[in-house]
């Protein structure tokens, strides 16, 4: 056998999981600066991907020949509206089902926000989500909630992603975890959340923290593509650059246990992480929140694999 099918074939011989989604993070850039933000966003954070590097990617997920959905985000990735609609057009063309995260931020108006969707429902856009809570909007008629409106008058399948400030929904002792408290919201806290939502919330020692709870850090069915060539498994958590090499080679060679912050994560989770690389904590609010801190606090030794340091609130 010759040709794309055999090296096909071939790279998903050598995998040990299937990948079904590539999120493309289109840009770091975004109109708004919230405090929930994994990623540290914001309009001065850098990073656009050109279009070029989206066909690039689109490419790549047709090589790895398992992906199914392209997803478009980032930051705010209609901040780039004609490179979203040429994605979108290219992905929908090579047969993959397309889905956009947005803050909305257009739909300034109900015409506005039919002229901002319509291109994208004529493309054919299985999946909108909007970002639609305090974080983002307060007043009742949202530009959220304008283009949820609209995108349901255009026949485009949408959601709404609301995340709360954090609160504590049991007190230490009343939690089902051992006595340990649960914190209600919905925001993860890592990225800036890290820093700027985790204050005033019950702290449990790090040693506690002994699995990765969010992510399959093993058989990762999703990757993140940012414009600066990373492939996420986690938000900064880099299987390798395709600017460098190829991502279905990088996906191909994978493997969790052989990778310096995944393998520890997926040994012993956070807790093991930074016992391994000495790394010293103090209290940590969940398992999301004990990883960041040893990640970040091991950036400059592992610049390659735990990257780009923007998403850390380092520049």
């Amino acid at each position: 056998m010759r040709g794309p099918t055999a090296c096909k074939v071939t790279a998903q011989a050598r995998r040990r999981f299937v990948v079904t989604g590539i999120h493309i993070l289109l840009t770091y850039a975004c109109t708004h600066e919230c405090d929930h933000c994994f990623l540290y966003c914001s309009p001065r954070a850098k990073g656009v991907m050109t279009a070029a590097q989206v066909r690039a990617v689109l490419d790549e997920a047709e090589k790895i020949g398992t992906v199914e959905w392209i997803f478009f985000e980032g930051g705010e990735p209609s901040l780039y509206y004609p490179l979203l609609l040429e994605g979108v057009r290219q992905a929908r063309n090579r047969g993959f089902q397309v889905g956009i995260v947005s803050n909305a931020f257009g739909a300034v108006s109900d015409e506005d926000a039919e002229l901002w969707l319509k291109p994208l429902a004529e493309l054919g856009v299985s999946s909108l989500s909007l970002s639609d809570d305090a974080f983002h909007y307060g007043e009742e008629r949202s530009p959220a909630r304008r283009a949820l409106e609209a995108a349901q008058r255009l026949g485009i399948p949408v959601s709404t992603i609301a995340i709360e400030k954090p609160f504590v929904e049991a007190a230490p002792g009343q939690g089902q975890d051992k006595g340990a408290p649960v914190i209600g919201g919905g925001a993860m806290f890592k990225g800036r959340a890290a820093d700027t939502l985790t204050e005033d919330l019950p702290r449990r020692p790090y040693q506690e923290f002994t699995a990765c709870t969010h992510e399959e850090l093993v058989k990762p069915k999703r990757l993140h593509v940012d414009p600066f060539g990373h492939v996420h498994i986690c938000q900064g958590v880099s299987m390798g650059n395709m600017w460098e090499r190829p991502l279905s080679d990088l996906v191909a060679e994978y493997e969790a246990g052989a990778h310096p912050i995944c393998g520890p994560l997926v040994e012993g989770g956070p807790a093991l992480l930074a016992e391994r690389y000495g790394v010293e904590l103090d209290g940590c609010v969940d398992e999301c929140h004990c990883c960041f801190l040893a990640r970040r606090a091991l950036l400059d030794s592992f610049p390659e694999h735990l990257a780009p340091r923007q998403v850390y609130g380092r520049e």
